[in-house]
């Protein structure tokens, strides 16, 4: 890993003091600049769990991810800068079956910073932009909204609290896990018919005020909590709209 190419691609030029302040800093910019995406799986690209491939495929191909390769190589990038982190397994809950997913089914980060935990995620889709504290049952504000986490011993459950709606995002546990463990979800998500991302394509990204989508063939474009664009794409909008969107040429994925 080259640390400038890589704070570049998330276009951080700041200091590299393993604090909270810079933490917060290298979370947004990495939010704002690498979308969540999983155009792999529908043009036949296996992703492996392979942290030298993450890195050519986000910060030399000007690519995305999903959980797997965006926090796997965001806590390897932590590390680099001198932050003490792990990855951890968590659970994402599926509110139609009001349960939650297997184990690995997302990976996630916790980062200890002057004898705290926080959560730290760069690979949830619409999520914090910031960290939050391993602080049960405190409500934590931050730029996307509410947040608490809820439970003890080491396991817990991160909601987003809207008025008095609290929507459960995943549970989790601080247990240190290792890349290799989550081989099998990581497998299950690109080939199973019945895993969410081999439904439709999928890259999204934050912006300041709202949120880009491309989702099968439908943009969407949110800002300041409604819809500004909702359209169905032609193939060659589609294609227009990645690159000017993402800076993704689609030609690339194909071969």
């Amino acid at each position: 890993m080259i640390i400038k190419e890589y704070l570049n691609r998330i276009n951080y030029q700041g200091n590299h003091t393993p604090n909270l302040e810079v933490l917060k800093e290298l979370q947004k910019g990495h939010l704002l600049n690498v979308p969540f995406e999983n155009l792999d799986i529908h043009y036949n690209r296996s992703i492996d769990l392979d942290a030298s491939k993450f890195y050519k495929k986000i910060v030399i191909e000007n690519r995305g991810g999903f959980c797997y390769e965006l926090n796997g190589l965001f806590q390897i990038l932590l590390n680099n800068l001198g932050f003490k982190s792990k990855i951890i397994s968590a659970r994402v809950y599926d509110s139609k079956k009001e349960d939650f997913g297997e184990e690995y089914d997302h990976l996630a980060i916790i980062v200890e910073l002057d004898q705290n935990e926080y959560l730290v995620d760069v690979g949830f889709g619409e999520f914090t932009f910031h960290p939050l504290i391993i602080t049960p049952n405190k409500v934590q504000k931050d730029p996307r909204g509410n947040f608490i986490i809820e439970g003890i011993n080491g396991e817990y459950t991160v909601s987003k609290i809207n008025g008095d709606i609290k929507s459960i995002e995943y549970k989790f546990t601080t247990k240190s896990r290792e890349l290799n463990e989550f081989q099998g979800m990581c497998n299950y998500h690109q080939t199973n018919p019945n895993s969410h991302f081999t439904q439709k394509k999928l890259i999204t990204k934050p912006i300041n005020d709202g949120r880009v989508t491309l989702t099968g063939n439908t943009l969407k474009i949110t800002k300041n909590n409604s819809i500004q664009e909702n359209i169905e794409l032609s193939k060659s909008e589609y294609t227009e709209q990645l690159f000017k969107w993402f800076q993704i040429n689609e030609e690339t994925m194909k071969f």
